[in-house]
């Protein structure tokens, strides 16, 4: 049986907070365990993102670099990956002509 990571999982928070992210998103994600991981809020909910491998931010660390510059590059990757989510989204969408 195929389990879809797009269905809400309950998920126990322990008395120090910690929370288990199901096997079939990890691995989606590619968030290894273990490993580390962005987590904000956004728009009202909890958002928890795979903190970006050293050749995802391209180099960013190499030569001189002003303080913040990494975490601006990762804002960056993390608005193109949202704003190709929804144009992904819109794509798949049924038009209201259908």
């Amino acid at each position: 049986m195929v389990s879809s990571t797009n269905e809400p999982t309950v998920v126990r928070v322990s008395q120090k907070g910690q929370a288990t992210i199901p096997k079939g998103l990890r691995e989606k994600f590619g968030i290894e365990a273990p490993g580390e991981v962005f987590i904000y809020e956004d728009e009202g909910r909890i958002v928890v993102e795979p903190v970006p491998s050293p050749d995802e931010l391209h180099g960013i660390h190499a030569d001189e670099h002003e303080r913040g510059e990494a975490l601006e590059r990762v804002r960056e990757l993390r608005d193109d990956e949202k704003r190709r989510e929804t144009e992904r989204a819109d794509r798949l969408r049924p038009s209201e002509d259908e």
